[in-house]
């Protein structure tokens, strides 16, 4: 099981990867949206914004996020570091229920691009 450190230490990685992304992953990720990611098995959220193509974790919380962010994601805490070292194709794992991304409709639109 990951631990939250590596969980953090994956979404600083995918903040990197979006910020040094081009063309049109790099203006789906350039959304200024509050966000959370529910580590699921770790009953932790990391809670922030995406702002500029980057994620910035502002506080993590024990259990549910305190505020419901535009954009909410929730999984393991394997399944986002396999996510961002390339191990686990979104789609499926989202497909599957394995990862859960909720938004409004205009940003899913945008975001598939990142995914």
């Amino acid at each position: 099981m990951a631990t939250i450190e590596e969980c953090r230490s994956a979404l600083d990685k995918l903040s990197d990867n979006m910020a040094g992304a081009e063309s049109d992953v790099r203006s789906a990720a350039a959304l200024d949206r509050s966000l959370s990611c529910r580590i699921t098995d770790l009953d932790i959220t990391f809670v922030g914004r995406l702002k500029d193509g980057r994620i910035e974790v502002l506080d993590t919380v024990q259990g549910p996020p305190p505020e419901k962010a535009q954009i909410r994601l929730a999984m393991s805490g394997d399944d986002l570091v396999a996510l961002v070292n390339g191990e686990l194709h979104f789609a499926k794992a989202w497909g599957s229920g394995r990862v859960r991304l909720e938004a409004g409709l205009r940003d899913l639109l945008r975001l598939r691009k990142l995914l």
